[in-house]
This record gives C-alpha cells, sequence and structure tokens, in this order.
C-alpha cells in the first residue's frame, strides 16, 4: 500500500497484522488462554486461603472487598459465600493450592513459550525451558502482582501525582515484557531489539488492566444475573484471550522488527508428497500453498505423477 510505503510506521504495522495472520496467532493466543484459564483454579485456592487468614480477623473483609469491586446482586453472593467457606479450609487450600499453582504455572510457562517460539520459528529447549520457566515463574509472580498493585494504588494517588505513577506503572510492564521475551525465546538477540515489543505489550496490558477494574466487574454482574457462575467464566475468559493474543501481537511486533533490520533466509523444507499437486509457496507457519490448477494448466506446468 502506498501508505506504508510513505510511513515506515504504518507499513510496519501492516506487515505485523500479516505476519500474525500468516502465523495463526489466534489459534497461540488461544493455548496461552486455555493455560492461563486452567491454573486460575488453584490460583483462586491459594487466595482464599490467603483472604481466609485475613478474614478470620476482620469482620469487614467481605464487605470491603464487595464494595471495592462494585459486585452486587449474585456476584456479591459469590464472593462472600467464598470468604466464608475460605475461613473454615484455609490450611487445606493453601497447602493444595500451591501444589496445583505449580503444576499449572509451568502449563502457562510451556504454552507462552510455544507462542513465542513459534514467532520466532525457533523450536524448544527441552529440560533447559522446564528450568528457566521455573525462574520466570517466581519472578514474573512478584512483578504481575507489583504491577497490579501499582495499578491499583494510582486510585489513591493525588491528581498531581497520577502522571508519575503512570510512568512507574508503564516501566514495570516493560520491564517484565522484557524479561518474557528474553528468557522465554530460544532467540538470543541481545535485549534492545525486544525493546519496541515489549513497549506494546506494556501500553496493551495497561488498557486491559485498566478494563478489567472497570469493564469486567459490570460483565460479572451482568452475566452473574444472566447465566448464574458461569456468567463470571464468560468474562475472565474474555480478558485471558485477549491478553493471549496481546502477547503474541508482542513478539510479531519484534520479529518484524528485526526483520526488517537485519533481513531473512530462505530454507528448503520437505513436504508430503501429493500427486497432482504444484506447490506455489510456503506461508511462515510451514503451510503449502499449491498453484491453482487453472494456471498450471494455462502455463503449461507439469503435473506430478
Amino acid at each position: 500500500m502506498r501508505l506504508g510505503q510513505r510511513w515506515n510506521w504504518f507499513g510496519t504495522a501492516l506487515r505485523v497484522h500479516d505476519r500474525y495472520g500468516e502465523l495463526n496467532g489466534n489459534e497461540l493466543a488461544a493455548s496461552v488462554t486455555l493455560s492461563a484459564f486452567l491454573s486460575i483454579f488453584p490460583l483462586m485456592l491459594v487466595a482464599l486461603a490467603v483472604v481466609g487468614f485475613f478474614s478470620s480477623g476482620n469482620s469487614h473483609l467481605a464487605r470491603d472487598l464487595i464494595s471495592n469491586f462494585g459486585l452486587h446482586g449474585t456476584g456479591a453472593d459469590a464472593l462472600r459465600e467464598a470468604i466464608d467457606k475460605a475461613q473454615e479450609s484455609r490450611k487445606a487450600a493453601s497447602i493444595v493450592g500451591l501444589i496445583g499453582l505449580l503444576w499449572s504455572g509451568l502449563g502457562v510457562v510451556a504454552a507462552v513459550q510455544y507462542a513465542i517460539n513459534t514467532v520466532w520459528q525457533a523450536k524448544g529447549r527441552g529440560l533447559k525451558d522446564k528450568a528457566r520457566g521455573l525462574a520466570w515463574l517466581a519472578g514474573a509472580g512478584v512483578v504481575f502482582a507489583a504491577s497490579f498493585g501499582l495499578t491499583a494504588g494510582l486510585a489513591y494517588l493525588p491528581a498531581v501525582l497520577a502522571p508519575i505513577g503512570i510512568v512507574l506503572g508503564l516501566a514495570v510492564d516493560v520491564g517484565l515484557w522484557l524479561w518474557t521475551m528474553r528468557v522465554m525465546a530460544n532467540r538470543d538477540v541481545g535485549w534492545r531489539p525486544l525493546v519496541p515489543g515489549a513497549i506494546v505489550g506494556s501500553i496493551g496490558l495497561e488498557v486491559l488492566k485498566l478494563a478489567g477494574s472497570i469493564y469486567v466487574p459490570r460483565v460479572v454482574n451482568s452475566a452473574s444475573a444472566l447465566y448464574g457462575s458461569i456468567g463470571i467464566v464468560f468474562a475472565v475468559l474474555a480478558w485471558l484471550l485477549l491478553f493471549g493474543r496481546l502477547l503474541v501481537y508482542a513478539n510479531v511486533v519484534n520479529v518484524v522488527r528485526w526483520e526488517e533490520d537485519n533481513g531473512t533466509i530462505t530454507a528448503e523444507i520437505e513436504l508430503p508428497r501429493i500427486p497432482g499437486i504444484v506447490i506455489a509457496h510456503m506461508t511462515r507457519s510451514g503451510e503449502a500453498i499449491p498453484v491453482p490448477s487453472s494456471d498450471r494448466d494455462h502455463a503449461g506446468v507439469a503435473r506430478s505423477s
């Protein structure tokens, strides 16, 4: 397109969008979404255990949480009942939750590694990925908690200091994305080439967190009124799906920018031989695009026998 040739950033955006589709980005994002969703259940056990310990000495905790989240109706009743149950089973929930959280967390790490390596067209490293995943998981939990806590704390800052809080939040997010992209990918390109994707990811994550703090509670309330507890699942899945797509897009930005600066190479690939099929070209995901039969006949291309 002429606009892509006139404005480099617009041309890059078009190439990122095309590459995302060529790599089946939605399917990659869905795998991350599913793994993250499954990890929510042990995470909820750990969270309930923590809430159970705190609520045993604070009779107003349930009311405060319901007010802060803006819940009412079925959603508020579900949270109140969960806190009551947490007080009764906080010890068992903490042990089972921590074990399940570690197990499911490794599943999330594997899905993220697969998505990033697929974007870079790289192969995994086996046991080394497991070791790197454990290190990433430990640090990411701390950074995620700090990031979400910082976002929540912005509401209590004076209006004059609000921009400072936003800058700090973005800085934390950029650091998290840089670390994730460097540790997870089986491509050592240094730190600097990962900065564009980290910036895109951090801005997108801040938008998702803001939407989550405002929009998700409303969705939970309305969906809970229509579908009951399953409505909460819909809201969480929608948020996680957007996050999965953001993860893939941010890494595609890095790969496209790297290729713009360093170029590409062409490699041969083996495919199952199908009689009568002539391959026109390959996609970046390894899909073979055949030459239409009308074009082959018109050009006099011999069919495979």
